[in-house]
């Protein structure tokens, strides 16, 4: 029975995918050195001895703020590839890539309308 050359490819790929961490937590494990003590089991925080309750809660806000930014961070990902083969996919198509690219955007600023509107950017 032989295999497709191309799953034989997903196959070495996801073999050395999955040995190259564990050998190299092996290798870490059995070289590093394991003296646990009591001082080692404490929260560092900044070199100061931890104070009070670990349990603070933050304002939603920072929640809203962090997802906004990586909803537009990740889809600025997505420009820049774009923007990498726009010649070569331009001379193939045309100026419908400009287009895609000018439909991407808008539903990019819709979406910051729409957070704005919300005022979800506000910070109070």
């Amino acid at each position: 029975m032989s295999l497709d050359p191309s799953l034989m490819h997903i196959a070495v790929f996801f073999i050395v995918g999955i040995a190259l961490p564990v050998v190299a937590l092996g290798i870490g494990r059995l070289l590093r050195p394991h003296q646990p003590s009591a001082d080692k089991s404490v929260t560092y925080e900044s070199g100061v001895d931890p104070t009070g309750d670990s349990w603070v809660q933050f304002n939603v806000r920072y929640y809203l703020f962090a997802l906004l930014f990586v909803i537009f961070d990740v889809e600025t990902v997505f420009l820049y590839p774009w923007a990498v083969v726009y010649d070569s996919l331009r001379k193939e198509m045309g100026l419908f890539v400009l287009a895609e690219m000018l439909v991407f955007l808008l539903f990019l600023v819709i979406g910051l309308i729409y957070a704005w509107k919300k005022k979800v950017l506000e910070w109070k």
